[in-house]
């Protein structure tokens, strides 16, 4: 069985890439292995977060923002940068997307909850995409 290492990147790390993180490991079965990290990592993962993802049985609250550097070297098979720019590091993967995601740092909890739930879509459609035979999404 091939690993699937997939690594999400935002600006600070404290919540889009955060909450993709853990949905890659809650839904990627055990073939999965995924990071994030932030342009510029806050240090911190925003609370509204780890309720948000609290609420659907996943701890955030064990995770801390990291920045690249951190994070095991490449290669990955899809890096996912949400918002970042040209400030998102360059890291060796066989697929690169951009995500347009909204940064739910100033939202409510129904805010965060939105983009919570798309985040998760979007992860759920990204392993499908890289599923091989007998994998589970």
């Amino acid at each position: 069985m091939t690993t699937r290492r997939l690594l999400f990147v935002c600006v600070e790390n404290s919540c889009r890439s955060q909450m993709a993180e853990a949905f890659a490991r809650m839904d990627g079965g055990g073939d999965v292995e995924a990071f994030s990290a932030g342009s510029q990592a806050s240090g911190v993962v925003h609370p509204g977060a780890i309720r948000a993802m609290e609420e659907l049985g996943y701890d955030l609250a064990t995770h801390r923002s990291k920045t690249p550097a951190d994070v095991p070297a490449g290669p990955f098979v899809v890096l996912v940068s949400m918002g970042c720019g040209d400030a998102c590091p360059s890291v060796p993967a066989a697929r690169h997307e951009e995500w347009d995601v909204p940064d739910p740092k100033g939202l409510d909890e129904a805010g965060f909850r939105a983009v919570r739930d798309e985040i998760r879509a979007r992860v759920r459609a990204l392993l499908a995409s890289i599923a091989g035979p007998g994998t589970r999404t």
